[in-house]
């Protein structure tokens, strides 16, 4: 199953390649961020991310309600968190 899970950009990279490093329960990842350049994008923030793209920007408040959520789905979340740590970027 694949599924939106909030992530905290944590470094954003070169503008002409739309990436951004994102963080999801510790684990890192470099994203694609075509879908939210045009909201502007900083450090801190949060997104949707979904397949390797930050699908658009979320607030911290729902990223917490969201991530809570998640985590009670039990071994739905931890298979996403999972598949996020061992897939190739």
């Amino acid at each position: 199953m694949c599924v939106g899970i909030p992530a905290q950009v944590v470094e954003l990279g070169s503008p002409e390649r739309h990436v951004a490093t994102v963080d999801v329960e510790g684990v890192r990842r470099e994203v694609n961020t075509i879908m939210v350049d045009d909201e502007g994008l900083a450090v801190g923030e949060w997104v949707l991310l979904h397949v390797g793209f930050a699908m658009s920007k979320i607030d911290e408040d729902e990223a917490a309600k969201t991530l809570e959520f998640m985590r009670e789905l039990g071994s739905v979340y931890d298979d996403e968190i999972e598949a996020l740590r061992t897939e190739t970027p």
